[in-house]
């Protein structure tokens, strides 16, 4: 039996690592992987203009890479879950990796 996932499961997979593998979605990743977030401080900090960060992160919410909480007027951004850290934790050792 192969260890190949199903063509239904590998099209999501894909998705998500397009989703992903973008510059500034990477920046912005990053940038909240350990704290939450308002878009004007991830604007200042990844040095982007506002109405592009707003886009990113409505693509990466839409992919569940990311998660939002509402206070008052402003909206927190944060990485949804743990396996979001791993995944950045994965690629960036691997890059870093001397082969």
């Amino acid at each position: 039996m192969s260890n190949i996932p199903d063509d239904k499961t590998l099209d999501k997979m894909e998705s998500l690592l397009n989703i992903a593998s973008d510059y500034t979605r990477l920046k912005i990743m990053y940038c909240i992987q350990n704290e939450r977030k308002s878009v004007s401080e991830i604007v200042n900090e990844i040095e982007a203009s506002q109405s592009l960060v707003s886009h990113q992160l409505s693509v990466l919410k839409k992919s569940h890479l990311v998660t939002s909480q509402k206070e008052g007027k402003k909206v927190y951004y944060l990485l949804d879950d743990e396996h979001v850290v791993k995944l950045l934790k994965i690629v960036f050792e691997h890059v870093m990796e001397e082969k």
